[in-house]
């Protein structure tokens, strides 16, 4: 035995079983993180069964963001990731996000409708964060394409509900039973498949007498100030991107005297691939953030994705190609940025404080999307949806300004 080999040992766990520990997670995380959208795939149905106003579809989605914030903060506060393994707190989170969505098929009106979307993203803090941190065991090199890739598998798993209700005869019931049935399945993969990995995190627990230790520490705040201008656009863009088709090709219909509804499948298609194309994005940001760092790449996103904003307005009512491809841009990009920016404060917090940096940053963002959820049709309602969206380009514009400003403090230290 040389006397380098004990030296390189401890590396074969990583290596040998960490990219099956990454499909295994991808996986888990796409069937559990189906059920965030799955009440949108069916909306206008929903909406007609429980007599929705647009403004109360609208809270269909912003609900769920309420009910993450909420579940992250609880979980935060009683440290449940410290106090409880990690495949088990997944997969009791996706059982009964699955369980609360399955209610939607005979729940009787709107009121319990919101409670049960109120669960499902309470639940899913127990499973979009500790997926997180769970693959992050498995890798300590190449961790951001690592978080790139399962964040990747969240965004496809969030389109999959259209994917399903793309398909012939796909009813109400139909969507959301498949994705409570792949959340379950979910629960079972990582209650039989997954094991922590070699890389384990100090415990970086929350704190409320942190909070005004990292609002004050400048380059934290500048990396969640960009945070928020992404979120500004994200969550708006995925709910309404559907409704923004729909009124696209209902226009085309009319001004080529086409049937109203021929279009419904080529919806829910086009849908799909505009919010799956960003798990492509993800993997992208990770790879991209390793060669040109963290700041680089969430501006280029930033600035395409806003830029984005406004072209999907300009191409409404131009030939079809022209338009998937516009949104389909929109879409790979809108989240390219979004894991990185979490590495970022997790770089610039001072390290007794991350913990609580993170909290204070996934809070902050999901709040911030229940404005712009209820802003778009508010605007669509007004001038129509063609501008409903240039509105959401403030959001990178502002982010830019914030990473631009992290960039510069970087570059003079």
């Amino acid at each position: 035995m040389s006397a380098n080999e004990p030296a390189t040992a401890p590396a074969a766990p990583a290596e040998h079983g960490r990219w099956r520990m990454l499909a295994l997670l991808s996986i888990c995380e796409l069937l559990g993180m189906s059920l965030w959208f799955a009440a949108n795939a069916v909306a206008p149905q929903l909406a007609a069964r429980w007599h929705l106003t647009p403004a109360g579809a609208a809270w269909l989605t912003a609900i769920v963001q309420l009910g993450f914030v909420a579940g992250a903060a609880a979980s935060a506060l009683l440290n449940l990731a410290d106090l409880i393994p990690a495949r088990r707190l997944f997969a009791a989170s996706a059982v009964l996000a699955a369980l609360a969505n399955a209610a939607l098929v005979r729940v009787p009106g709107a009121g319990a409708a919101f409670a049960c979307r109120f669960a499902i993203g309470f639940c899913l803090a127990g499973v979009y964060p500790p997926g997180m941190k769970m693959v992050a065991t498995w890798f300590r090199d190449l961790r951001g394409l690592a978080i790139g890739t399962v964040v990747g598998a969240i965004t496809i798993g969030k389109a999959m509900p259209y994917l399903v209700h793309a398909l012939p005869g796909a009813s109400v019931a139909v969507v959301l039973l498949v994705a409570s049935g792949g959340a379950v399945v979910a629960a079972l993969l990582a209650t039989f498949g997954y094991h922590d990995g070699p890389f384990p995190f100090a415990r970086r627990p929350f704190a409320w007498n942190l909070v005004a230790t990292v609002v004050r520490d400048r380059p934290t705040r500048l990396a969640i100030l960009g945070y928020l201008g992404h979120m500004w656009e994200l969550y708006a863009m995925w709910t309404w991107l559907p409704t923004f088709l729909a009124a696209a090709l209902a226009a085309r219909a009319a001004a080529t005297a086409g049937p109203p509804g021929a279009g419904a499948h080529l919806v829910d298609l086009l849908a799909f691939g505009g919010i799956a194309v960003g798990g492509a994005g993800c993997v992208w940001g990770g790879w991209a953030a390793a060669r040109m760092g963290y700041a680089r790449v969430v501006t280029w996103a930033m600035a395409i994705s806003g830029a984005c904003c406004v072209a999907i307005g300009l191409v409404y009512a131009a030939p079809l190609p022209v338009l998937v491809a516009v949104t389909w841009t929109w879409g790979f990009f809108v989240v390219a940025d979004s894991a990185q920016f979490s590495a970022m404060v997790t770089e610039e917090a001072p390290s007794h404080a991350v913990g609580t940096a993170l909290t204070l940053q996934t809070s902050a963002g999901f709040l911030l999307t229940m404005a712009t959820i209820q802003l778009v049709p508010a605007i669509a309602g007004a001038i129509g949806w063609r501008w409903a969206f240039p509105v959401l380009a403030i959001g990178p514009a502002f982010g830019i300004a914030a990473i631009a400003r992290l960039a510069h403090r970087g570059r003079a230290r």
